[in-house]
């Protein structure tokens, strides 16, 4: 019996420590859709959601604040990701306006920041 109850410790702490590795995300989106599989470092997340609204990380922004806010989180680095994550919904326009952000502070600071649009995997 107390093997058992070492079982079941160790069992809960393993399930502890996975699912605080796991980041939910807060905004609700339904991703596109795609077969390629692109693993990167994540620097900074952007998320459009059907409603065309724009979040850095989990924070409501607009677009003229996105670039004010992508400075502050990118400040120091040569090279950084930015995840775009945005609902199938949403009009290319909006998609684009982001990579321009991005491309503008590239271009302003000499930097090499990329955008990565994160897609779900197909079914």
């Amino acid at each position: 019996m107390a093997s058992m109850s070492d079982l079941v410790f160790l069992l809960l702490i393993f399930f502890m420590l996975t699912s605080t590795l796991v980041a939910p995300s807060a905004i609700n989106l339904l991703l596109p859709s795609s077969d390629s599989r692109t693993m990167v470092p994540q620097t900074v997340n952007v998320h459009i959601n059907d409603e065309r609204q724009l979040f850095l990380e989990d924070r409501p922004v607009s677009l003229e604040a996105l670039q004010e806010g992508l400075l502050e989180v990118l400040e120091g680095m040569h090279e950084g990701t930015v995840v775009l994550r945005a609902d199938h919904t949403v009009p290319v326009q909006h998609i684009v306006d982001v990579i321009d952000a991005v491309e503008s502070i590239n271009s302003r600071y000499q930097v090499r920041h990329r955008v990565i649009l994160a897609t779900q995997p197909r079914r």
